[in-house]
């Protein structure tokens, strides 16, 4: 199927108003929506000469005639390889992990965001690939996490925390990089929770899954005929985030205006909304954060440079999971923890065997996909701990290149600290004992009285070191 042609999918509701929704959001992604209205008649269609051409199946968690998971096992029974996604109410993850159990592929939370739900019907229409246990969940997995509570112990890692928790005391604007998955909202949530800024509204805006044409509007806010469609007055996030916070996620997706109209919040604290004669001064903190690395698009100006530097007056890199694999385990555990206190599921725990086969995947999705493997596995699990069983894809990758074997041991990294050069020889005690403060500098959130108690040296000694081994006292 070529990304031009139509595709087919089948929405089992009975809410005229959430149909009409649905089907306007699909039908911008090149989807065409037939309608059930109960299990009955779902069940029916699949004969139906539609039916035969469905490419995923929607339906309500309150699917009139069955139960949701009921009505996916049958329809599962009878279309094995169809695609089959649950629309679930907000803190109804019960419902959503009976649903996989039963044999739905993804889920989505109502009210249903545009954004996510286009991202769902993506993943079901790549039905070329065979994600298993890696399959995306539409969902993110989220719990606001304060910098003591977030694992991590690879020196670059503590680094960029230990830079993002001094800077949250402050008011100056915090540029995030680093590639999908990472953790990037998970530290703008931190700073905010840090900050002197922490009972005041905290607002996030993606810039890359709104249409441009609309961002302005989402920012800034426009009055009334505006423009074609603008029936009423509407307040921008930047002006309902007064006093507090707001995080904007892949910047690098603005338009050149939305470019210039942040340049002037940022000079003159002043906002804009579309059509308004007047402006309004605003005290607002921006976060914001790019999949990568802006300094292609800097190159050949479609970033602007002025807005830039003053949005990277504090700047944070994280690094990929492939690049801390030493955390894996302590992650593993933590979110196998989490998922624990979620009605639908048990403790569970995971042997040796399971992490050694995680810490030999790169995990392109980085921590996101790690996680989301995690849940797949512990809603699937039977057992009382996770092995390498519930893994078979990432355990077939692994075995292909050969890293697991050399992961078996004893970690280089379990503690963060890479001992030994890529030709097996120790590394320089000088490198170590950089990565050692750093390490320590991180873990105590740039306290450094505490940094030099607990590394049983004097304080003056801590800072001869920081200078002689070239060391900031943020790093």
């Amino acid at each position: 199927m070529t990304e031009n042609e139509t595709r087919l999918l089948m929405l089992v509701d009975d809410e005229p108003a959430q149909c009409r929704l649905v089907s306007a959001i699909a039908g911008r992604a090149g989807w065409r929506t037939v309608f059930a209205r109960d299990a009955e008649t779902a069940i029916a269609m699949l004969g139906t000469q539609d039916g035969m051409m469905l490419d995923a199946i929607l339906l309500d968690q309150w699917v009139p005639g069955s139960e949701s998971a009921a009505l996916i096992s049958e329809l599962k029974s009878r279309r094995p390889a169809l695609p089959i996604l649950l629309m679930t109410a907000m803190g109804s993850n019960e419902s959503a992990i009976e649903a996989m159990r039963a044999g739905a592929s993804d889920y989505i939370i109502k009210p249903v965001a545009a954004e996510r739900l286009i991202a769902a019907l993506s993943l079901a229409a790549d039905s070329a690939k065979n994600f298993g246990e890696l399959q995306p969940l539409t969902e993110k997995i989220t719990q606001t996490l304060e910098f003591e509570e977030i694992i991590g112990s690879a020196p670059a890692f503590r680094t960029a925390l230990a830079i993002a928790a001094k800077a949250a005391r402050s008011r100056a604007p915090i540029y995030i990089e680093g590639e999908p998955g990472v953790g990037k909202e998970v530290v703008a949530d931190a700073i905010h929770t840090a900050s002197p800024r922490a009972k005041q509204p905290f607002l996030k805006v993606n810039c890359g899954a709104i249409a441009p044409n609309l961002l302005d509007s989402v920012l800034f806010g426009h009055e009334k005929d505006a423009f074609a469609g603008a029936f009423d007055r509407r307040v921008g996030i930047l002006q309902q985030a007064e006093g507090g916070t707001v995080f904007l996620d892949e910047v690098d997706q603005m338009t050149p205006e939305t470019q210039v109209r942040l340049v002037r919040l940022l000079t003159q604290n002043e906002i804009q909304p579309l059509g308004a004669n007047h402006s309004y001064r605003i005290d607002v903190r921006l976060i914001t954060a790019c999949n990568g690395s802006l300094a292609g698009k800097l190159a050949n100006g479609e970033f602007r440079e002025d807005l830039f530097y003053r949005l990277n007056i504090v700047q944070l890199t994280i690094p990929p999971l492939r690049e801390r694999t030493g955390d894996i385990p302590a992650l593993a555990r933590h979110f196998l923890g989490r998922m624990a206190t979620q009605p639908g599921l048990r403790s569970l725990g995971i042997t040796e065997e399971a992490l050694n086969i995680l810490r030999g995947y790169d995990w392109p999705g980085n921590v996101r996909q790690l996680q989301s493997a995690l849940f797949r596995a512990a809603v699937l699990c039977d057992r009382d701990a996770l092995t390498p069983e519930e893994f078979p894809q990432i355990a077939a990758s692994v075995a292909e290149t050969g890293t697991a074997g050399i992961l078996g041991g004893a970690s280089n990294e379990a503690i963060g600290i890479t001992l030994y050069e890529e030709d097996g020889n120790l590394r320089p005690l000088e490198q170590i004992e950089a990565d050692v403060i750093r390490l320590a500098i991180g873990h105590y959130r740039g306290r450094m009285t505490e940094v030099a108690r607990r590394l049983g040296i004097g304080r003056s000694t801590l800072y001869r070191k920081l200078s002689d081994l070239g060391i900031s006292d943020v790093a």
